[in-house]
């Protein structure tokens, strides 16, 4: 059963290091922000969970699963938040194109009428 073990955990570890080697593939090829954004968080995350998951099942320990879990939700509340701060800064800078947006919700609000405004209401029919 250890044997069997060994074996899912190395091919997990080389499935969540093929993730992180796309997420890094992935800043560097990709040409605007959010796309590099999304290729710094979405691949990267699920492959250190996967490489933590490897982790676990190879040393089988609590204390390891017991440190490895803080890591894994650590990384869940971060990632999306730093890559959040770096888009918004980004939108700020003009580094992203506002026509390629389908929905603007950091755009000036004074483009939209204000909720309590006439305007703003839907027509009664």
């Amino acid at each position: 059963m250890g044997a069997v073990l060994d074996v899912i955990a190395a091919v997990l570890v080389l499935i969540g290091a093929l993730l992180c080697l796309t997420a890094a593939i992935g800043v560097v090829r990709f040409k605007d922000v959010p796309t590099r954004l999304h290729a710094a968080t979405k691949p990267q995350v699920l492959g250190l969970m996967i490489i933590c998951v490897a982790i676990a099942l190879a040393l089988r320990a609590w204390p390891v699963t017991a440190f490895l879990v803080p890591v894994v939700f650590i990384q869940l509340a971060t990632a999306p938040l730093s890559a959040h701060m770096v888009g918004r800064q980004a939108y700020r800078n003009g580094r992203i194109a506002r026509e390629d947006m389908l929905v603007d919700e950091l755009g000036d609000a004074g483009d939209d009428p204000a909720p309590d405004s006439p305007d703003s209401q839907p027509p009664k029919r």
